[in-house]
């Protein structure tokens, strides 16, 4: 009797642990992590102890450290996997493939035929507003897959200035982060609308155009007189 009750208390622990975690990742998603108090999200979550957030995660902050490492772990195995079958080909990998092992796991975190998760809108929000503490909840290996991507990228593309490759490296993670964010939002409604992205060609289109951002001619930029072009 005293397991079957342990069991029980545990998994109504676990249970109020992903309620919180679930609400407080919609409402981060929807108006940042300053915009939503603890309250708001112990409310949201159906708890009725005021102090569940602090009880079962310390602070907000924490939560959010766990929100963070939780969906980038998913990422992150899902990228190194595919570099890891994509390198170990004898005859190598192209410059479109390391772009869709960057891009294609973003896609991963709760997302299925049925349903959309929030994650994509929350990170892109935090890296926005908060860069050092998303930053800081990828301690470890949580960012590898990524890191492995970017050298890649380098690596295909040679003959490319420096500071025009990772001035791009940089265009791309934004612009990827406002597309998944795009998608997100576009595809959470009940019952979801039908949109551009049901077509089954929208996330090969994400793929290309993160390409065409890294890939495109260099610019030419006219001086200060707007006589001379003159190349950045």
């Amino acid at each position: 009797m005293a397991v079957k009750q342990d069991q029980a208390s545990e998994a109504a622990r676990e249970g109020a642990r992903e309620a919180i975690k679930r609400s407080a990742r919609d409402l981060f998603a929807r108006r940042g992590v300053d915009g939503v108090t603890v309250r708001e999200i112990v409310a949201a979550s159906g708890q009725k102890n005021h102090g569940s957030l602090t009880y079962y995660f310390g602070s907000k902050e924490e939560l959010v450290r766990e929100l963070v490492a939780e969906g980038a772990r998913v990422i992150n195995e899902a990228r190194n996997a595919m570099l890891d079958a994509l390198e170990h080909r004898p005859d190598g990998l192209t410059l479109h493939e390391a772009m869709q092992a960057l891009v294609l796991p973003s896609f991963a975190p709760g997302d299925t035929d049925d349903s959309v998760d929030s994650y994509m809108r929350f990170i892109t929000l935090l890296s926005l507003t908060h860069r050092r503490l998303f930053m800081a909840s990828l301690a470890g290996d949580l960012n590898s897959g990524y890191l492995r991507c970017l050298d890649l990228l380098r690596r295909l593309t040679p003959g490319m200035d420096e500071r025009l490759r990772n001035r791009r490296l940089v265009f791309i993670e934004a612009s990827l982060g406002a597309m998944l964010s795009l998608r997100e939002t576009a595809l959470a409604g009940t019952p979801p609308p039908q949109h551009m992205w049901r077509d089954p060609h929208a996330v090969a289109d994400v793929v290309m155009a993160c390409l065409a951002i890294l890939t495109a001619p260099e610019p030419v930029v006219a001086d200060a007189a707007g006589s001379q072009p003159i190349r950045p």
